[in-house]
């Protein structure tokens, strides 16, 4: 994460880089492509996946600035949170977080722990909620808490960008194609950003899988995170976000996602969870047995980590 002496009780445990794991499921036609998985999910029991990716060099930013306060955003099954608190309750920083939900009465598993830790929660209705991103409001909560430094909801920052390159950096082979869940937009526009840095590579087709109903606005989210790093987006790697695999929402499932969950947990031993992993697996099952993407192709899926959406 860095070499600050103040954070070594904790990388120390890290998995870096994350292993590139081969896998042969039993999906319709999926003996006629190369299925890898990019195991983000292996980084860390707590601070795992995309959430270390886009967290890190915020974290090396509050260090080297002395920034003891921090404010971010999520639900009630926010791995990011969850990631967040975790980093902060070992560097001895300051967490406020603004939950969307009243789960006052019902915390979820994730929010147990969040109170354990110590961490200031602020439970908001959706409406407040929804002016997480706008100028007004985070200026207000910088008048409440002058010396805090704000992250965006999922960790997605101007730093996140570069923590999400390193993936593009670690990989060991080129790739067709790299899949991977889209929330928040940091991972995808990262993914854009790392590839576009390393052009000498073969460039991967980017596929972001929205894991919520944001046709238009999941792609305005990434094309904002871009324009922070590059002037004119037109000229970045090719991606895309296909909108069919929300299963009606943000931590919306059904029985047969469950299902499906369970069975890749059972059989290749990978544990997924239906809000974000379990969306991706099974947009690949799709696309695969589809044909969408041609036979032959070697695929890489990014398990982003983060296991919040299991805890019942």
């Amino acid at each position: 994460m860095t070499d600050d002496p103040r954070v070594q009780s904790i990388s120390q445990n890290f998995t870096l880089p994350s292993p590139e794991q081969q896998i042969a499921p039993a999906w319709l036609n999926a003996e006629q492509y190369q299925i890898w998985v990019k195991r983000d999910d292996l980084i860390h029991p707590i601070v795992s996946g995309n959430k270390l990716r886009k967290l890190r060099y915020s974290i090396k930013h509050m260090l080297d600035n002395n920034i003891r306060h921090v404010v971010s955003f999520g639900g009630g099954y926010s791995n990011h949170l969850h990631a967040l608190a975790y980093i902060c309750k070992h560097l001895n920083i300051i967490l406020t977080t603004i939950v969307r939900g009243h789960y006052q009465l019902n915390p979820t598993p994730m929010l147990q722990d969040l109170a354990n830790w110590q961490v200031n929660i602020e439970y908001v209705d959706r409406k407040i909620y929804q002016q997480r991103d706008q100028a007004d409001y985070l200026a207000s909560l910088l008048r409440r808490f002058p010396k805090a430094l704000v992250v965006p909801e999922g960790g997605s920052s101007q730093f996140a960008l570069e923590g999400v390159a390193d993936i593009i950096n670690e990989l060991t082979q080129n790739y067709d194609y790299i899949l991977a869940p889209v929330g928040s937009g940091g991972t995808l526009a990262g993914l854009v950003h790392g590839t576009f840095m390393q052009p000498t590579a073969k460039q991967a087709n980017i596929i972001g899988i929205g894991v919520l109903k944001g046709q238009g606005y999941l792609e305005e989210l990434v094309n904002n995170l871009l324009q922070t790093h590059h002037h004119s987006v037109k000229l970045l790697p090719t991606w895309d976000i296909d909108h069919r695999f929300h299963f009606n929402g943000y931590a919306k499932s059904t029985p047969e996602l469950k299902a499906f969950c369970h069975s890749v947990n059972r059989e290749l031993s990978i544990p997924i969870e239906p809000v974000y992993s379990g969306k991706l697996f099974w947009a690949a099952k799709e696309l695969i047995a589809q044909g969408t993407l041609p036979k032959g192709s070697k695929i890489l899926l990014l398990h982003t980590g983060g296991l919040q959406g299991a805890r019942q």
